[in-house]
């Protein structure tokens, strides 16, 4: 009697964790609407990889055809001296934007995309804890009463992957400090939201969701590991992407989810310039470029934000490879 109540309520408990999931994905589904792409810019990236940043910007916003853009206001960048702002690249890059009525997500703050994720200025390093969390709620200031008049400016992304402490040269995650940013931008511009973004991979979206108007994830599927020195895929099927996003939205309802990082370059820690063309396709070739957009496809997430413009205009200029630009302009111009 005593082993059939116990079986009893292990079936009761996977049934009940079945029932879980089953509704999750509900609150996920919806329509299968038309996805929406647009795609991360840097320009420290394109000149990393050789090529005139604002050629490839160019291109990438005429014949490439994208309407969605996510750039960042790097704080070794903009203030290269405490005080001393250079605005030059984004004025540049968002009077472009407004030209073609593309949209922009504008990431401040601290930690933003591309390695080494936290773009410290090197006058920083003199400060205190309290000078240098003064000194970032000044940077965040700057940046966003320049742009909140800008027609093109839609998002403001805080910080990226805030919560993500694995990865990338930074301080400890702060919430408080977060939260501090997050207050800061949503008083000095009201209107348009805030979207806050975290690894779809290695988060629960627990902290990171419950944040902001918006969230965005990360979705990674070929990369290389340091620790196993070896390639490795990560098989994390769609719907565990689709049951995040539902328990998201229960906890928070209405809040948009979407993919903000959806990786279309190689996976490599050597840099792509340090990396043969034959290695850089074991992380990104063209059959992994249309899978993993099959994958996202089936999260039903939207828009979707693709990771590797600057390396598609790379290996159609530099390697002969025009197939991964030419595959992006179709789903742009869809």
């Amino acid at each position: 009697m005593f082993f059939e109540l116990i079986k009893n309520h292990k079936i009761l408990s996977g049934l009940f964790v079945l029932f879980v999931l089953l509704f999750l994905l509900y609150l996920n589904s919806g329509s299968h609407k038309q996805i929406e792409y647009g795609v991360t810019f840097s320009q420290v990236q394109a000149m990393d990889l050789g090529l005139d940043w604002k050629e490839v910007y160019k291109q990438m916003l005429g014949d490439l055809g994208v309407k969605k853009v996510r750039l960042s206001a790097y704080w070794n960048k903009v203030e290269p001296e405490p005080g001393n702002f250079n605005f030059d690249d984004l004025d540049y890059m968002i009077a472009e934007a407004e030209k073609t009525d593309t949209s922009i997500v504008l990431s401040v703050g601290r930690r933003l995309p591309r390695w080494p994720e936290c773009h410290d200025p090197a006058w920083i390093k003199n400060l205190n804890q309290q000078q240098l969390k003064n000194a970032l709620l000044s940077f965040v200031e700057t940046v966003v009463l320049r742009y909140k008049n800008s027609r093109a400016v839609e998002i403001w992304q805080v910080e990226n992957e805030p919560f993500l402490a694995s990865f990338g040269e930074c301080p400890k995650p702060d919430p408080g400090l977060l939260d501090s940013e997050i207050a800061l931008v949503k008083k000095l511009d009201p209107v348009r939201p805030v979207l806050i973004t975290d690894s779809g991979e290695l988060s629960l979206w627990i902290s990171s969701g419950k944040r902001g108007d918006l969230f965005g994830t990360t979705l990674y599927r070929y990369v290389f590991s340091d620790k196993l020195n070896r390639y490795w895929v990560n098989y994390i099927p769609f719907w565990v992407y689709r049951v995040k996003a539902g328990f998201l939205r229960f906890l928070n309802p209405g809040k948009q989810v979407a993919i903000i990082e959806l990786q279309a370059e190689p996976w490599t820690t050597k840099g792509i310039l340090n990396t043969s063309v034959e290695e850089q396709f074991k992380t990104m070739s063209m059959q992994k470029f249309e899978k993993i957009l099959d994958v996202a496809e089936t999260t039903r997430l939207s828009p979707q934000y693709l990771w590797g413009v600057e390396w598609w205009y790379y290996m159609k200029q530099k390697q002969n490879h025009p197939e991964f630009w030419e595959k992006a302009k179709g789903l742009m111009r869809d």
